[in-house]
């Protein structure tokens, strides 16, 4: 079988542990704040999660930056150059240039390296949904799949990965300009908070509203015992925006009442995080219809 490495950017929101234990290569994604930029590394070593959501909480605020296509050419050049093929999962062209980056890095490498596979794949997901689908992928390769069977199997799974999550300040959702000034002037008053997933088109809808945090904790899990496949065979994947007790909270939950095989907590990066704010909290899974 030929050498293929899985390629992906840092909105997966993966541990970067677990990240390393994958063997992935993963090209981070950049924010600004004030006259700094950093690099979106899973490990924290631009800028920790923790002293991020300080600075957010202070109100500061960030501006994002896609990887640009020469990084992804750069870093595709590398494996190629080494005999590898590359398979990359980007972030969800519905929220970032992300996908188009590596699109358009894959296709001028093509007409360089005729004799290797270069294949990108819009996953169409976001944080620990991209995530999962990555981890799913690379439990394929382990298995000996060659790589159009684990981008066969990338694009006919990552329309079943169920994005979740709730956030606790609306005012970020304003900004971004996924609610009004009077809803989230009114909702931050009555302790609303919206409960949102990520569409068929890879893109933020908001579904419903929860009275109170607890409640749209509660409403995750809703969500996932309707439409989750086969819960008690699956790992699910929970990210955080510095709210590491709700996070635990929600994954006792899908342990104590569902069941599930296993849980992976990790932090929403700053990039996601610069869009939803602290308090983020997602949860995603397999099911149908997402």
């Amino acid at each position: 079988m030929r050498d293929y490495c899985i390629m992906t950017d840092s909105c997966c929101d993966l541990d970067g542990d677990l990240a390393r234990e994958l063997d992935l290569r993963v090209l981070p994604l950049s924010l600004h704040m004030g006259e700094d930029t950093y690099h979106n590394f899973l490990d924290g070593r631009e800028i920790s999660f923790r002293e991020f959501y300080r600075r957010i909480r202070t109100g500061e605020t960030a501006t994002t930056s896609a990887v640009s296509a020469g990084q992804f050419e750069a870093a595709m050049r590398s494996e190629v150059e080494a005999g590898r093929d590359v398979l990359c999962l980007a972030f969800s062209s519905g929220l970032s240039a992300t996908y188009q980056s590596a699109s358009i890095a894959a296709e001028h490498l093509r007409g360089e390296f005729p004799d290797r596979r270069i294949e990108v794949v819009d996953t169409l997901c976001a944080s620990g949904g991209q995530g999962l689908l990555v981890w799913l992928c690379v439990q394929q390769k382990r298995k000996g799949w060659t790589l159009d069977e684990v981008l066969t199997y990338a694009e006919a799974t990552k329309g079943r990965v169920c994005h979740w999550f709730t956030v606790d300040d609306l005012d970020h959702l304003k900004r971004g300009g996924r609610i009004s000034a009077a809803t989230a002037l009114f909702g931050t008053m009555l302790s609303i908070k919206p409960v949102l997933h990520v569409d068929d088109a890879g893109k933020l809808v908001n579904m419903e509203k929860a009275r109170g945090r607890k409640a749209a904790v509660q409403a995750l899990a809703d969500h996932f015992a309707a439409t989750a496949e086969r819960p008690e065979e699956q790992t699910v994947f929970i990210t955080h925006g510095d709210c590491p007790e709700d996070a635990e909270r929600l994954a006792e939950i899908m342990r104590r009442e569902h069941h599930v095989k296993g849980v992976e907590i990790s932090y929403v990066g700053p990039v996601i995080g610069s869009h939803t704010g602290a308090g983020v909290l997602t949860l995603m899974f397999l099911g149908t219809p997402r």
